[in-house]
């Protein structure tokens, strides 16, 4: 019986991603609905079907396959179907309570929404905040209530130094914290680095509760806001976004909407520089620029174009050690072009 439901599901997938493409919100709808009443387990349609189909979306938006407004429309699809599912399957909460949360500045909020419906599946009383929850609005509610954990979630490393105040935050609540996503780094290695627990999905999530306290140790150190030279890469921020619209000959001949979004990209480069200082780890910079070029890549944006932004970025930082030589090891454009 398992290998029939599983191959349903299989089966209903290509289906599904139809649906996103056309954004056909009904259909589904439908087709989620329709898998449970053939009795495939609402936990599996939201992490075998939803979740995979997101990611798959996503890609489609980096090879700039898809646009931002159809990404966008098959998000609220797969929100609206989490709901569907939601409120057709209701089960009495028999544990705890649990708040679920993306933080300030997290506006990827899905997958929180799903490790929120799972964890209500399981049996949890789960209280779900939604995206960007500022912290001192969080740390109210923490107070309120009696709680057995928050859960946080971070999809963006660049957003791990304020992923890690604003786990300092709850904490002083006293309420165990967890945390999850992708901005934490491949297997946690970042939460690690920032001494908080990592799950990796939504059943981790709920096997964790059950099993541990959630112990809260300090931030380990040399890794914080205390640190030199990330505090001067914040302070340094708009000098050198400034410094790389002044200094690429190319951006003189961009358009309004292309220097815009120039702006925005170095801005995401220095914030991903600073975050891989903010744990001391090269890979999370790497991994961002690799990224980035992926995407810029398939939009026909010249590479060279961000090396020398590498480049003028690494002069202005010849005394951040670390800021330098990440800086300085790190190339997009193909030799030669």
């Amino acid at each position: 019986m398992t290998a029939v439901l599983g191959e349903r599901l299989e089966s209903a997938y290509p289906a599904y991603l139809r649906c996103l493409d056309e954004a056909d919100e009904n259909a589904a709808i439908d087709l989620a609905l329709d898998l449970l009443d053939n009795g495939v387990a609402p936990e599996d349609v939201l992490l075998s079907l939803v979740a995979p189909a997101q990611a798959q979306v996503g890609e489609w938006w980096q090879r700039n396959e898809w646009s931002v407004a159809q990404e966008h429309a098959a998000t609220h699809i797969s929100e609206r179907v989490v709901a569907a599912v939601a409120s057709t399957v209701r089960r009495k909460p028999s544990r705890d309570r649990v708040v679920v949360a993306c933080m300030d500045g997290e506006w990827h909020s899905l997958p929180a929404r799903l490790v929120a419906e799972v964890l209500r599946l399981d049996g949890w009383e789960v209280t779900f905040l939604g995206a960007s929850v500022p912290a001192v609005h969080l740390v109210s509610y923490l107070h309120r209530h009696d709680l057995r954990a928050v859960a946080l979630a971070c999809s963006l490393p660049m957003r791990l130094p304020h992923a890690a105040r604003f786990v300092d935050a709850c904490r002083r609540t006293d309420v165990p914290v967890l945390v999850g996503g992708r901005g934490f780094g491949p297997g946690g290695r970042w939460a690690a680095r920032l001494g908080v627990p990592w799950v990796p999905d939504a059943r981790a999530a709920s096997v964790a509760l059950a099993a541990m306290s959630l112990p809260a140790p300090a931030t380990p150190a040399g890794v914080g806001d205390t640190d030199v030279e990330y505090a001067g890469l914040l302070a340094a921020r708009v000098e050198l976004i400034d410094l790389c619209v002044a200094g690429i000959p190319d951006v003189a001949r961009y358009t309004p909407a292309q220097l815009d979004a120039t702006i925005a990209d170095l801005g995401y480069i220095v914030d991903s520089l600073a975050a891989a200082v903010y744990v001391d780890d090269v890979t999370l910079f790497a991994d961002f620029t690799t990224w980035l070029g992926e995407v810029l890549g398939s939009r026909n944006v010249p590479l060279r174009t961000v090396d020398a932004a590498f480049d003028l970025m690494a002069e202005r930082l010849r005394d951040f050690p670390r800021a330098f030589r990440f800086l300085r090891g790190t190339r997009l454009a193909p030799e030669g072009s």
